[in-house]
């Protein structure tokens, strides 16, 4: 779980739905979601996936439907 939650912060960064995104040694999360706000603590590899999975329900919520 820990290797899916790495990948999903390098893509939630690197497409910038979140500013920042660090892996304490503890397994914990430091997450900045911009610049301005403070940084939240995620308590571990689940809690990133979760974020993802809110972002992706976010994005097909939101988007309209181009089929």
């Amino acid at each position: 779980m820990a290797a899916e939650a790495d990948a999903w912060a390098i893509v939630l960064v690197r497409q910038r739905f979140v500013h920042a995104m660090v892996c304490l040694p503890s397994g914990q999360w430091l997450v900045q979601h911009k610049p301005e706000e403070p940084v939240r603590l995620l308590t571990g590899p689940a809690d990133v996936l979760d974020l993802a999975a809110t972002v992706q329900h976010h994005l097909r919520t939101t988007r309209p439907d181009f089929r």
